[in-house]
């Protein structure tokens, strides 16, 4: 008998999935070392990353428009380089995602150790992984209220983020003794303040930023009308990276010096 994936992912389900895959603790927690390397040449780096990555799921979308019957994009290294690097690519890819669910893991537990200092971060961590596995195992169904669920808390913040900052900025308001201006990207020390070398460091961590982007190409196989949504998911890549990253850090460096 053969077993036929459910394809209960919703074009609501793929969009969001598309917007949470490109936000995350790379954004939240990371982007703070990566202002202290790079500065306000920080926005660049997302701009070029953002580019590449664009150029990327472009190609992703095409594979997988290209023949249904694959269920995610590491299939297609099977078809075009062999049985040999499909095994290397496909294992590679999972030993990535198993080493970033460790890093959101103790990223959550400094979140929550905010408001609950005495919390042990191992508890933390037993607590997410237990939940997260539980309505993965129940059904994709769940996995994409639940992921629509994140994303619209993580879009809310950003958006709210992005709207104070706006606002402090035309007001021209006073901050922890900082005055609010675009002049804060140019005053100390210039737009590259650590030079070439500080804009390059800066990159391993922005490439980290844009993890998860690639979960569109995954929830292919399960996606009910592929043709349709991710196309749509792909083309709105751009308009995002604008949005949460390059957005996000040209407020947040306007409101406090770098």
């Amino acid at each position: 008998m053969k077993n036929e994936l459910s394809r209960a992912l919703t074009h609501r389900h793929v969009q969001m999935i598309a917007i949470g895959g490109a936000i995350g603790t790379g954004l939240f927690l990371g982007s703070g070392s990566a202002i202290q390397k790079a500065g306000p040449a920080l926005i660049l780096a997302y701009l070029i990353a953002g580019i590449f990555c664009f150029f990327m799921m472009r190609a992703i979308g095409e594979l997988i428009l290209s023949d249904k019957s694959k269920n995610s994009f590491i299939e297609f290294v099977k078809v075009y380089m062999g049985r040999g690097w499909e095994f290397i690519i496909g294992w590679t890819y999972w030993l990535c995602w198993a080493s970033l669910a460790m890093a959101d893991l103790t990223a959550s537990g400094i979140y929550l150790r905010y408001w609950f200092p005495n919390l042990p971060q191992w508890l933390t961590a037993l607590i997410i992984i237990l939940v997260l596995l539980i309505f993965n195992l129940l059904s994709v169904g769940l996995f994409g209220e639940l992921e629509s669920c994140f994303s619209s808390i993580k879009v809310l913040a950003i958006l709210a983020l992005i709207g104070t900052g706006i606002i402090l900025l035309l007001t021209q308001a006073n901050v922890g003794g900082n005055e609010v201006s675009i002049m804060n990207l140019f005053n100390h020390g210039g737009f590259f303040p650590k030079g070439a070398i500080g804009f390059m460091a800066a990159f391993p961590m922005v490439i980290f930023a844009f993890t998860g982007i690639e979960m569109v190409g995954l929830a292919s196989g399960e996606t009910a009308n592929p043709e349709k949504d991710i196309p749509q998911a792909v083309n709105t890549l751009p308009f995002r990276i604008g949005l949460f990253y390059i957005g996000s850090m040209f407020v947040l460096m306007c409101i406090y010096p770098w």
